[in-house]
């Protein structure tokens, strides 16, 4: 982190501090803050995972916090990489607000990998930790660190997360603060998946699709994406069999549409040109 990067200290006693952290169990008494303190004022949602997921799951977690960004809603994770990442991600690319809670000092940035998302966030959100500059990553900060992204949200959102993951610690927590906790489900042969689902089948609600959470949240839906209005016929009939599914190949594109690969082919390539999708290993097509 550069020596003249500002460390702004928010403490519980004064205005800036965000009200609903406030009401939770066990506040924490300062928050160490870089970026724009005044999103901690501002609507916000959790958006959380496993750190090991699938292009799915990448997909939900990018897809719900862009959605959530273009309708002003704060994305709230952990900078964790997987679906934490994909979510900060998503709302960055609307030039939306996100907001990165991080288990260490606020100068330290873990996982190392995300040093680029983190700067980015820092400029364009807010990267928050109620640990000083220096403070250590541990198995104990990061759990501590999960009542903060709850408590800072008017709900929770799980994607992808395994029977272990701390996703559904999160998910505890905001059940325990009062807070809406959202599951999206996902592939049953999935290990990936175990988790989200289990909290389904527990009560947690259910995303058919990801503006019901708009609806949920009192918030009028906005049009379609501009590139999504600009797709013809048959780019609509491929695309829509993409976002339905959230990843698919080109083998099940063919047997759907009853069209062979190179007419196939040329309608992905048109998507990825238009910015709507994205190609995996080759062969999978990911809705963005």
């Amino acid at each position: 982190m550069a020596e003249d990067i500002e460390i702004k200290k928010v403490m519980i006693n004064e205005k800036e501090y965000p009200g609903l952290l406030r009401e939770i169990k066990d506040p924490p008494q300062s928050l160490y803050c870089i970026g724009d303190i005044s999103l901690l004022k501002k609507r916000c949602i959790a958006v959380v995972g496993s750190r090991k997921t699938s292009e799915y799951g990448k997909w939900a977690a990018y897809k719900t916090g862009s959605r959530m960004a273009e309708h002003d809603m704060t994305v709230v994770s952990g900078m964790a990489l997987g679906i934490d990442s994909y979510a900060h991600k998503g709302a960055l690319a609307k030039k939306g607000s996100t907001i990165a809670v991080l288990g260490s000092g606020i100068d330290i940035c873990y996982p190392a990998a995300n040093g680029r998302l983190k700067e980015q966030i820092e400029k364009s959100g807010l990267v928050i930790s109620e640990y000083p500059k220096g403070h250590p990553p541990s198995f104990y900060t990061f759990p501590r660190r999960n009542r903060i992204i709850s408590g800072l949200s008017e709900a929770a959102v799980v994607i992808s997360a395994g029977l272990n993951s701390g996703a559904l610690i999160t998910a505890e927590l905001a059940a325990e603060q009062g807070r809406d906790v959202y599951a999206v489900p996902g592939n049953i042969n999935s290990i990936y998946n175990m988790g989200s689902n289990k909290l389904i089948r527990d009560g947690a609600i259910m995303i058919s699709k990801i503006d019901d959470l708009l609806d949920d949240l009192g918030i009028k839906r906005k049009e379609t994406d501009e590139a999504e209005t600009s797709l013809g016929l048959a780019e609509k009939t491929v695309f829509g069999l993409i976002a339905e599914n959230g990843e698919v190949t080109a083998d099940y594109l063919c047997r759907k549409t009853g069209k062979k690969s190179s007419y196939i082919s040329g309608i992905v390539t048109v998507l990825e040109m238009k910015g709507v999708v994205e190609t995996s290993s080759g062969k999978i097509f990911v809705a963005k």
